[in-house]
């Protein structure tokens, strides 16, 4: 299994970067795709990033079950993008909503089960992982609680992620800089 993992801000060119190396690859395509249409404005991203892709790319939607959709989809001479892990974080995230003292993610069950899953699988899965994510911890503390737990855990799955690829990258303006691996 080879694993990369791409980071970088909103609009810094990381899905576009993550199409590349995929196409590059010559492998079948498959992405993964976390988000969820909550809105009117969430729903045109969504298709602005559909429209984008090369249509021979096949998509498939897993806002919350990320470990169990890639061992279904995972398979020798098959590339997966991951797009992306912070939607998937905040997917997870959402339960905190209903807990008042959620100050720490290891008290909510559906968060550390998923997160915990997926940093499993990914050394088991055969083929090329690609996994985007944005990098959070550049800006100012957010205001409120959730939003701290947020970037705190963003960037924690991160490391994580990191950790277990074998090439990591960031991208600014569209300029990929590697920061682990060739």
């Amino acid at each position: 299994m080879t694993c990369e993992l791409i980071l970088g801000g909103a609009r810094s060119g990381k899905s576009r970067h993550a199409e590349q190396r995929a196409h590059d690859s010559g492998l079948p395509v498959t992405v993964i795709a976390t988000a969820e249409a909550g809105d009117e404005e969430m729903a045109a991203r969504i298709r602005r990033h559909q429209l984008d892709r090369p249509p021979h790319f096949h998509t498939v939607e897993a806002p919350v079950r990320l470990a169990e959709t890639l061992k279904q989809e995972a398979a020798p001479g098959r590339c997966i993008i991951v797009d992306c892990l912070t939607l998937w974080l905040s997917n997870l995230l959402m339960e905190a909503d209903t807990l008042v003292s959620a100050h720490s993610a290891d008290t909510l069950p559906l968060f550390s089960r998923e997160r915990d899953a997926l940093l499993a699988t990914l050394p088991e899965l055969p083929g090329t992982i690609v996994l985007v994510a944005n990098e959070v911890g550049l800006g100012l503390v957010p205001e409120h609680p959730l939003g701290r737990l947020f970037r705190d855990e963003a960037g924690r799955l991160n490391q994580a992620v990191a950790e277990r690829s074998q090439r990591v990258v960031f991208v600014a303006a569209g300029l990929p800089l590697v920061l682990k691996g060739g």
